[in-house]
């Protein structure tokens, strides 16, 4: 078994302090890699290693034919390749998710804008776009400062349950950890909960 993580919290996880998205997904992870010790892993930490926005540069270095790139075009395109080649090998994929201001980081959004690849990851068919990065089973840890789930608040859910779908991927847990910024009382409470859903989908 192939896990890709990916981190996508723009803190860092430093010894049981920051971010907490982090701090579960990595559970989750040892718990999937304690079931198959032969799993392999690659983790993707936003923190540690930003990764850059899909500006004009960009566009113009994806739009460029192979041969006719610049260096710097060239090296971009191999970032998101390397991305891209991650996400293709990994059977699990485990995200860490911090809602930030109804939605997801946009250190999460900059990864999903590398990996959508039209004639790569997706392509458009008669009916529509079809997603080609299938057969993956997703987790997605999501923690969050207040209370959100089944909320209008809740953007994260929503949105990533139709870009994952529009990739092709269909199979996605989601385990919430929320109330993080509300006492101490309903943070543990939080925390608690999303360790119990953890637990619930290794037992499975």
């Amino acid at each position: 078994m192939n896990i890709l993580q990916i981190n996508s919290s723009a803190r860092r996880l430093l010894d049981d302090q920051g971010s907490v998205s982090t701090r579960l997904a990595n559970e989750l992870t040892a718990g999937l890699r304690a079931a198959d010790p032969t799993a392999t892993v690659t983790v993707r930490d936003f923190a540690v290693s930003p990764l850059p926005v899909l500006d004009e540069a960009a566009l113009g270095a994806l739009f460029t034919p192979a041969e006719a790139r610049s260096a710097d075009q060239a090296a971009r395109v191999a970032l998101n390749d390397q991305l891209i080649a991650e996400l293709f090998a990994a059977d699990v994929v485990v995200i860490g998710v911090p809602m930030i201001n109804f939605n997801v980081s946009a250190q999460l959004k900059n990864w999903i804008d590398a990996v959508a690849r039209a004639g790569v990851t997706f392509k458009y068919g008669e009916k529509g776009p079809v997603g080609l990065v299938t057969g993956k089973k997703v987790y997605v840890v999501s923690a969050r400062g207040g209370i959100h789930r089944d909320q209008p608040t809740d953007q994260v859910v929503p949105y990533l349950r139709t870009v994952l779908a529009f990739l092709g991927m269909t199979d996605v847990e989601f385990i919430y950890a929320e109330g993080l910024n509300m006492g101490p009382e309903i943070a543990d409470r939080g925390l608690s909960s999303a360790r119990a859903q953890i637990n619930e989908l290794l037992a499975a």
